[in-house]
């Protein structure tokens, strides 16, 4: 047995694993390309960016 789909939570298909179908794979997509999700950084990393005093 697999994972249900993220997104629905109906079993997920191989055709499209680990989604349902091409609609949830696509709301998948849809929300990493609009920011919706996010890696996070530490706070290092993000304080850095900018600081060339070269």
């Amino acid at each position: 047995m697999s994972a249900p789909c993220p997104i629905c939570g109906k079993p997920a298909q191989p055709d499209y694993r680990p989604f349902c179908s091409k609609r949830c794979a696509d709301v998948d997509l849809q929300r990493w390309l609009s920011g919706r999700y996010a890696i996070p950084s530490t706070d290092d990393e993000a304080a850095g960016e900018g600081n060339d005093e070269d």
